[in-house]
């Protein structure tokens, strides 16, 4: 990757452009990445990425509903009670093994 202060961008950004075709430049502010130039090949990638990204989470997501909808329909998520209890039992089982 080709990095290049704000400064030098600015002041070379036709060349700039030029070497945003070849690979990204990062773009520099007091020492910092301030952003990024890159092809619009590469941008419609990252865009299709995150798309497919969302697209993915969205079919995950309804699945997850759909399996629990299917295996659990009646259970309640736990109560601070019951976890309490749970943990309680489970300490109790320790002591006795230990």
């Amino acid at each position: 990757m080709i990095h290049l202060t704000s400064a030098d961008a600015q002041n070379r950004f036709g060349q700039l452009l030029e070497m945003a075709q070849r690979e990204p430049v990062a773009i520099t502010r007091h020492g910092r990445t301030a952003g990024f130039v890159i092809a619009p090949q590469d941008m419609a990638i990252l865009l299709d990425a995150r798309q497919k990204r969302s697209n993915a989470l969205i079919d995950l997501q309804a699945h997850l509903q759909q399996v629990q909808a299917q295996h659990a329909p009646d259970l309640e998520p736990p109560t601070a009670q019951d976890i309490a209890e749970e943990i309680r039992a489970t300490r109790l089982a320790r002591q006795r093994k230990g």
